[in-house]
């Protein structure tokens, strides 16, 4: 029996006031270096790095303007780092022609061994896509052809070649390729459309805030979808846990946290797993740099061998 795999959306890249740990603001590349090395050698399937161009004024108190690049910060991991996978949640890949995001993602898979997965989403920042010419209100089928056309240009040929209506492309090689024969193309999103295309288009579905009780469903759906299509081959289902803690602290956790033992941890999260998860993405409450490093290494260390 496989277990739960369990990887981490890393602190400090994105810093929006829903998750982001008052510490944060203050950090930087040397804390980004050693929770990642913390991850890699506590077993941990991924590091994962988000996605915004900019931020605009009317968001930016909530979210804050902190949203480091995907590329640039999963390369640079990539080289104080041995195995674990490098995970963009989620790239709003529909921003930029597919060409140019084929070259920067099949270079950092190259250099990383073939360590990338690939998350993608359509996105929710309307003057995002307007200030770079891309219109949001068809974002959907924007992503749709984008897919398609990064399934090609990130695919074994190094000269790729895809005709849709948005993109059309051929007799451009590409090299490096990616390391990996196949790079696995998540999608992100709980909407019914991003299910679908999850379902459809994608290597894995990376669910954003779905309760647990919602899952199940959602999973079934996809199921469906798959079969109905006739779409075969391995499907990772993923999921977001509540935030953790191991151990028990004298300091105000949240009440959606879950704490106790690694004995008890464990046995909350296999739930995810009975219940057709494959990927877990945990996120600790901490008040530092160090007691997230001494968090990652629990997890690793005591609750991850129950999983």
């Amino acid at each position: 029996m496989t277990g739960l795999v369990y990887g981490i959306q890393l602190p400090v890249q994105s810093q929006s006031t829903i998750y982001a740990e008052p510490w944060e603001a203050d950090a930087g590349a040397a804390d980004l270096v050693e929770i990642a090395r913390a991850a890699d050698r506590s077993g941990f399937g991924y590091i994962a790095s988000c996605d915004h161009v900019g931020v605009p004024r009317r968001l930016a108190t909530a979210m804050s303007t902190i949203w480091y690049d995907p590329v640039a910060t999963l390369s640079y991991l990539a080289g104080v780092t041995e195995r674990v996978q490098l995970l963009s949640h989620v790239a709003v890949v529909g921003l930029r022609h597919p060409l140019i995001s084929a070259k920067q993602y099949a270079t950092l898979d190259h250099l990383s061994g073939g360590r990338l997965l690939l998350g993608v989403g359509a996105g929710h920042v309307q003057e995002e896509f307007e200030a770079l010419g891309v219109d949001f209100e068809r974002r959907g089928p924007v992503l749709d052809e984008t897919i398609d056309a990064l399934r090609a240009a990130l695919g074994p040929d190094e000269f790729p070649e895809h005709h849709g209506k948005l993109y059309d492309f051929e007799g451009l090689g590409q090299r490096p390729r990616p390391a990996q024969g196949h790079v696995p193309l998540w999608v992100g999103g709980s909407s019914p459309a991003a299910v679908r295309r999850a379902a459809l288009k994608g290597d894995g579905w990376l669910p954003q805030g779905d309760p647990r009780a919602k899952l199940p469903a959602q999973i079934e759906r996809i199921k469906r979808l798959r079969q109905e299509a006739a779409v075969e081959g391995p499907f990772v289902f993923g999921a977001i846990t509540e935030p953790l803690y191991v151990g028990t602290t004298g300091w105000e956790v949240g009440r959606r946290a879950l704490t106790g033992t690694p004995e008890a941890l464990a046995e909350s999260l296999r739930a995810y797993g009975a219940m057709g998860v494959d990927q877990i993405q945990v996120r600790f409450r901490c008040r530092d740099r160090a007691e997230l490093v001494d968090q990652i290494s629990e997890f690793g260390t005591e609750v991850g061998p129950l999983l």
